[in-house]
């Protein structure tokens, strides 16, 4: 595999809640808490039971389709969180580049920002992801030496630094 983490020296062989057992056996607190999309730690039974119940009706449907999952979740988030919409994502970089796109086109909308001058801070230091624009905006040579150009409008400043 490529080389973009440094892994500890353990092989994980199985999960559950909190807890990750290695080939060997031996249990360990999984402070990661799974990882990212699976942050609700290893196989909870409900989760479980729930994935593989949907699983054996159909895995997953594209957004070029409606489902019969999609309106009662969007009713029941956008009611929980006060919202009249929101935007599906699959990933955490779709999230964060979608997240992008709405704020230039409201400051292009809303705000009356010159056609394609519209400018997201981004702070060293951070990471939202590998695509070409979560690359360039960030201060990670291993990132983004060799791989440009970046997407154009994200400028870089340190976290406390007002000026």
């Amino acid at each position: 595999m490529c080389h973009n983490y440094g892994p500890l020296p353990v092989t994980i062989s199985k999960g559950e809640r909190i807890y990750v057992w290695d080939v060997e056996g031996k249990k360990y607190f999984d402070f990661l808490a799974g990882y990212s999309s699976t942050n609700q730690g290893h196989c909870h039974p409900k989760i479980v039971q729930a994935l593989v119940d949907q699983a054996s009706k159909v895995t997953q449907t594209s957004r070029a389709f409606h489902n019969t999952e999609m309106g009662t979740f969007s009713d029941y988030l956008c009611n929980l969180l006060g919202f009249d919409k929101f935007l599906p994502s699959s990933t955490g970089v779709e999230a964060c580049e979608s997240a992008c796109k709405v704020a230039r086109r409201w400051g292009y909308v809303v705000k009356g920002v010159e056609h394609d001058k519209a400018s997201i801070i981004m702070a060293n230091g951070c990471f939202w992801g590998r695509s070409i624009t979560a690359s360039g905006g960030c201060d990670d040579e291993s990132r983004y030496k060799n791989f440009g150009p970046f997407t154009p409008g994200f400028p870089l400043v340190d976290f406390n630094n007002v000026e």
